[in-house]
């Protein structure tokens, strides 16, 4: 059986197994409700905090500014409509990840204003706009670290200093760069920053939200007031485990996987770019995440492009996870400036730990081919 190539890692990463054996035991022995007052309850309730230290550790957080919840979309939505009431205004950007857009266009049916930014052809988002869209009633103004993609990182610094001027609440999604890339809170001065784990080899089902001591927002679920009474639920402790354990390898590991992935990527972007004719990179081609490379190609559909790389053994996608399914461009490549015909010709390759050169010489063997093909038979090309 041929060797398959994920080259997929911003949909999901596998859970590394030094993950799934740190978890194994709170699948059996170790089992108890972190909220029950017994010997089982308490060793859970400790190994629960031992997470939220580690967790913290990764950001330079303070253990009780961190809030678990089921993943990032959760966090998004606990975060933006934690924050604000009917009335108030929320700042966002045309490019956000459809958990926060889609949040805040339900809040707008509930009487928040809610101002789109526009992005530049590299994905940035206009500072000089969001400077002008801050009025008395903005509360919250919520920008995507990095873009889930096309990788480009967004000046999240720079967008907290503006906030902080205002008084106003950032909060940003971190959900692709948490674990990835150096992230210290104190330094960046974000409000809240939402994370999740299965984005950096730990499990799917749980992520957290970091909100700095002093920010105010309501609980949007009600029940048992788990979670210092912010996220009611019972802790999910083997997935907070594994969390954890996720985020120490991270941490240990950041250097160097920064190092060996850009590389990788530098050299998959040189050689389609070079090897596919009518080929263009999406984002910018170095304030990006370090797996991330993101194409368009004049005359084909993304779709076709990803079932014939499949058929090859090499997972790839056109865009978000979450709206794989959607035949409608992607918003993200609408709003740097794409019409329909180009954003639909896209391809995300997004690289991860267990890649190696192979794999992108695999790549760039095939991928030529297959665009030719799909070209010689498209109506896009004939038209």
């Amino acid at each position: 059986m041929k060797r398959r190539i994920y080259m997929d890692h911003a949909a999901t990463s596998p859970t590394a197994k030094e993950v799934l054996k740190e978890m194994k035991p709170y699948f059996g022995k170790i089992f108890g409700n972190a909220s029950s007052l017994h010997s089982f309850g308490r060793e859970a309730k400790k190994t629960l905090e031992e997470g939220r230290e580690k967790v913290a550790k990764t950001i330079n957080a303070e253990p009780d500014e961190i809030y678990f919840t089921s993943g990032g979309t959760e966090a998004n939505n606990l975060a933006i409509k934690g924050a604000v009431k009917k009335g108030d205004h929320i700042i966002t950007s045309k490019i956000e990840h459809t958990s926060v857009l889609e949040t805040c266009k339900a809040l707008e049916k509930d009487g928040v204003n809610v101002t789109y930014l526009d992005a530049d052809k590299y994905g940035f988002v206009d500072l000089k706009q969001l400077n002008k869209s801050l009025t008395r009633q903005t509360a919250l103004v919520t920008i995507m670290h990095a873009n889930n993609e096309i990788g480009t990182i967004q000046p999240v610094e720079k967008i907290a200093e503006i906030c902080r001027r205002k008084n106003v609440y950032f909060h940003t999604d971190a959900v692709q760069t948490f674990g990835k890339i150096p992230i210290d809170v104190k330094k960046t001065g974000v409000d809240m920053l939402s994370a999740s784990a299965h984005k950096l080899y730990g499990p799917k089902g749980v992520g957290m939200l970091y909100m700095r001591n002093g920010v105010d927002v309501k609980s949007m679920l009600h029940g048992g007031g788990h979670e210092r009474k912010l996220r009611s639920g019972t802790e999910n402790v083997a997935g907070i485990v594994g969390f954890a354990k996720a985020c120490e390898i991270a941490e240990k590991n950041m250097r160097n996987d920064i190092i060996r992935l850009t590389k990788l990527r530098n050299n998959l972007i040189k050689g389609v770019l070079e090897k596919v004719p009518d080929s263009n990179l999406n984002g910018h081609p170095k304030k990006r995440l370090c797996g991330n490379a993101h194409f368009r190609f004049k005359y084909i559909e993304g779709e076709a492009l990803i079932l014939k790389l499949d058929g090859t053994g090499i997972a790839a996608s056109t865009g978000s996870a979450c709206s794989q399914k959607d035949l409608k461009p992607s918003h993200v490549l609408t709003a740097i400036g794409l019409g329909p015909v180009e954003a639909h010709g896209s391809l995300r390759l997004t690289l991860g730990r267990d890649n190696t050169k192979k794999d992108v010489k695999k790549v760039l063997k095939v991928l030529p081919g297959i665009v030719e093909d799909l070209r010689r038979i498209s109506p896009l090309r004939r038209g």
